[in-house]
């Protein structure tokens, strides 16, 4: 059963995002989101049963790249500088646990 977006879905989407949805804009978002929807139904259509779980369309696989530790110590620095708070090398946040 195709999946309906209507004003329960998107009060749903909304408190799981944490965002709020203007009252005007909310049946443009639940056209968009139903169009969103109905393409990524049209993908279940494809018969994908021939394909490998490591199908890639890249010969050979995926480029590696080598991987270097940078030991820069300014790096850090200059980042923790635009924090508002930070301590010891670690950003300082408000509790976000209840």
């Amino acid at each position: 059963m195709p999946v309906q977006i209507d004003n329960t879905v998107l009060a749903k989407l909304e408190k799981l995002s944490h965002l709020r949805v203007d009252e005007a804009k909310k049946e443009e978002i639940i056209g968009q989101l139903s169009e969103i929807v109905s393409y990524i139904e049209n993908l279940t259509e494809l018969d994908t049963s021939s394909l490998d779980a490591s199908f890639s369309t890249l010969t050979g696989g995926t480029p590696m790249r080598e991987d270097f530790a940078h030991n820069d110590i300014e790096v850090p620095k200059s980042i923790l500088a635009n924090a508002p708070q930070s301590d010891n090398d670690f950003f300082i946040v408000p509790a976000i646990i209840e």
